[in-house]
């Protein structure tokens, strides 16, 4: 990946940066970063990387969390259960062995695998030849304690848990899944070769998407009544169909929903990448017609569902391409706004202001 004046593309590497923060869910570990942030602003990979290091190196100096894992063996004596079909099918007995299943205490855990082979992709992409080193260095020291270098599957991830004291390994696995994931679109030459669709509607629609939904997870707190849902998928209320209609019928999912019932508020977020206008039929300017039938649907087809249902409100996200814009409509008792976050914003202080600004609605409070 190359970066042309800290920038990539419109914005600027250090918003970039804000947004990975919070789609791989960093920024629930506090200012502890805030230092790094300022002192290599232009370069993201040596962030991310001083980041899994920082974790990687206080996780070893209080060992590793271990986990039980099956196994099978030919043993020499009976450990765990005994597989007769396979001890009896080898001729285990004639050479003095049996075959056993059994579960190993082990650190080669699907989060520490995941952990090593961060260190091992993202040591590839810093510049820093010291850094680079000390990633491989803490890779080469993960696999002496036993850690293999067998990237985890995501089913293996799926079931490894991390209970709410290994604090430790929450951020040590979100530096490493943001490690992973350092793919950046840019218009200039690198490692990384992407196409104009995935620069597009992949990359970057995914990095903005859930980068709101981790903002909003990260800033929102419960005590102040707040509920934030992700990837959540709505039914259509339906009432007969034929047998077949459930198999074509498309799904919904929005990207963000917003509770909150001591303020009997609730905001379904959906988020896009692209121009927020288009031009229209007889006007020079136009909402984008799909997108505003889509949160149409997702606030009408819910009504009766929930107690906060009746009265939701859309927003429709977009970055700031030619111009900002925030402009809102009551259609059938659903306000529906239309507005726009400018992420080359010199002060990502502003981004997250404008964010918490779109959620809060100030201009709602009373006097």
């Amino acid at each position: 990946m190359s970066v042309g004046e800290g920038r990539i593309g419109r914005i600027p590497v250090r918003n970039i940066w804000l947004l990975f923060l919070y789609a791989s869910d960093l920024a629930r570990f506090g200012d502890r970063f805030d230092a790094a942030l300022i002192e290599d602003g232009a370069d993201l990979p040596s962030l991310v990387a001083r980041i899994l290091v920082h974790a990687v190196e206080r996780r070893l100096r209080r060992s590793l969390s271990t986990a039980y894992r099956p196994c099978q063996a030919a043993l020499t004596r009976v450990r765990g259960r005994i597989d007769i079909l396979r001890t009896d099918a080898n001729r285990l007995l004639d050479r003095g062995q049996v075959a056993c299943r059994f579960e190993e205490f082990t650190v080669d855990t699907p989060r520490n695998r995941l952990v090593r082979a961060a260190l091992d992709a993202i040591a590839a992409r810093v510049r820093d030849r010291d850094l680079s080193r000390r990633c491989r260095t803490l890779a080469a020291d993960l696999d002496r304690t036993g850690v293999s270098a067998r990237r985890p599957t995501p089913a293996e991830l799926a079931v490894d848990v991390i209970s709410r004291n290994e604090a430790e390994d929450r951020l040590m696995v979100a530096a490493a899944r943001l490690a992973l994931d350092l793919a950046l679109p840019t218009e200039d030459s690198g490692s990384t070769a992407l196409n104009a669709a995935e620069r597009d509607e992949r990359a970057a629609r995914k990095l903005f998407e859930k980068a709101v939904a981790g903002f909003y997870a990260a800033e929102l707190r419960a005590k102040d009544g707040w509920k934030v849902n992700r990837g959540t998928h709505l039914d259509w209320q339906i009432e007969d169909a034929t047998s077949g209609m459930r198999d074509i019928l498309p799904a919904m999912r929005c990207d963000v929903v917003l509770d909150n019932a001591t303020a009997g508020r609730r905001l379904v977020i959906d988020t896009k990448f692209t121009h927020i206008l288009t031009s229209g039929w007889h006007r020079a300017r136009s909402v984008r017609s799909n997108y505003l039938y889509q949160i149409y649907a997702y606030l009408r087809s819910q009504a009766g569902r929930h107690p906060l249902a009746d009265r939701a409100e859309g927003l429709l996200l977009h970055p700031a391409v030619d111009a900002a814009v925030d402009e809102e409509v009551v259609i059938q008792g659903h306000r529906i706004r239309f507005a726009t976050v400018d992420l080359a914003a010199k002060d990502p202080g502003e981004i997250r202001k404008r964010l918490l600004d779109l959620a809060l609605r100030p201009d709602l409070a009373p006097a």
